[in-house]
């Protein structure tokens, strides 16, 4: 196979893999320390990376090091052309609850773990209690499916805690005035607004993904 063929192979299973799993090449930057520019020009082709990285990526995804780097089998596409395929599930720990409402102590119960489907791109969950995010659609009761990661986006629905105590809602960080802005999606319930100091006792531990209602 000559080497552009490689790069287009690796491209090609690199993004599709990245998408099943739902991953940026954002959350590679951020998770794997893994330059921008690089992470570009492997996913459109025109650089493959060194054998160490491609098990470095292998690992991160969850996957082989024969997905990225070699053709997709003739007989599984095949498969995938039929109108039935199968459905892969994936453990995730249920890590107890995570306030939509004012920050609760979130019980971690590595005892218990849901089934979902393999393409959530989801590390774990949590049980929501409030309502301080229905506007978003995620009710008292439902479950939500995060991806762990310390660094979200402005404007993403993160897992945030706050001296010890967790709870979900938008997340905004304004570094030049050196503030954090947590918003619900219910106009009843006011932001959370922490700077200075206060900034010490936060810690963002993931973004949510999915969410499921009417799960227990």
């Amino acid at each position: 196979m000559s080497d552009d063929k490689y790069k287009s192979v690796f491209a090609d299973n690199l993004n599709k893999l990245m998408r099943i799993k739902g991953i940026t090449q954002t959350d590679i930057i951020n998770d794997l320390k893994i330059n921008k520019s690089t992470i570009s020009t492997w996913c459109n082709g025109s650089r493959l990376p060194r054998m160490d990285k491609v098990q470095l990526i292998a690992d991160y995804l969850g996957v082989s090091k024969s997905d990225l780097i070699e053709e997709k089998d003739t007989k599984e596409e095949a498969i995938n052309c039929n109108n039935i395929y199968k459905l892969d599930k994936i453990k995730l720990p249920f890590l107890g609850k995570v306030a939509c409402g004012e920050p609760i102590f979130a019980d971690e119960d590595r005892e218990s773990y849901i089934m979902v489907g393999t393409d959530i791109g989801a590390d774990f969950c949590l049980h929501c209690q409030g309502d301080s995010m229905i506007n978003a659609r995620i009710h008292d009761g439902d479950i939500v499916f995060v991806k762990k990661t310390d660094i979200v986006e402005n404007g993403e629905i993160a897992v945030v805690i706050i001296d010890d105590e967790a709870t979900l809602k938008r997340f905004f960080y304004y570094r030049e005035q050196n503030l954090v802005i947590l918003k619900p999606e219910n106009p009843k319930y006011q932001d959370i607004i922490l700077t200075g100091e206060q900034l010490n006792q936060v810690r963002v531990i993931g973004r949510a993904v999915a969410f499921q209602s009417d799960v227990i």
